[in-house]
């Protein structure tokens, strides 16, 4: 079995969170890249490697809701340089590994559990008037999302700062494998679920 970057074995990973199992894989690849082959089907991207699709989320410009988002990620210069976010990640699982002295892929499996939303709220439109309704948040988009807000806190953590990328990224991981509150993702999460409470 191939080792992801050539140390870390998807053996032995356990997910907790059974409605999230059928989209986190944890195939083993040594170089995480699919060249876009699982983004023409439906669904097909569930069956893209858990660490590709993080690699994936690091490349992007941002959110696109706040133009502060977008700048985190500008400034890595890392937007669509695939081999320098795949070596962000690396050295991220290292200082992981190293603090953490677990499994990094364990470690990105439990954050994702963490930060997954499992509400959110929607708009509906009825006689002229809009207003939210809470509704439950799928499987697929779920790990969308916690993999985005992994992403943004990593750069979050080091914007303007000397920390470098890849240490804000494990510095994140670790915090919302442990659901700390001091992690972004936790907190957006949170934040996420709080506002669909209060639309139910």
């Amino acid at each position: 079995m191939a080792l992801v970057f050539g140390k870390w074995s998807g053996e032995g990973v356990k997910i907790s969170d059974l409605g999230l199992a059928r989209y986190i894989a944890l195939d083993s690849k040594t170089v995480p890249h699919s060249f876009g082959r699982q983004t023409q089907k439906k669904f097909e991207k569930g069956k893209m490697g858990i660490v590709e699709r993080l690699v994936n989320k690091i490349m992007r410009s941002g959110q696109g809701k706040r133009k502060l988002s977008g700048k985190y990620v500008r400034g890595r210069g890392s937007c669509g340089k695939k081999l320098q976010a795949m070596k962000t990640v690396e050295h991220a699982f290292s200082i992981v590994e190293k603090k953490a002295k677990q499994n990094p892929l364990q470690v990105l499996v439990k954050a994702i559990e963490n930060a997954a939303p499992r509400e959110d709220t929607t708009k509906i439109r009825r006689g002229g008037i809009a207003y939210a309704v809470a509704v439950d948040v799928a499987p697929m988009t779920r790990v969308d999302e916690a993999l985005k807000n992994i992403a943004l806190a990593g750069f979050v953590g080091s914007f303007n700062k000397k920390k470098s990328a890849a240490e804000a990224l494990a510095e994140e991981l670790i915090l919302a494998s442990q659901e700390d509150t001091k992690s972004l993702s936790v907190k957006r999460r949170d934040e996420v679920e709080r506002i669909a409470r209060s639309s139910r």
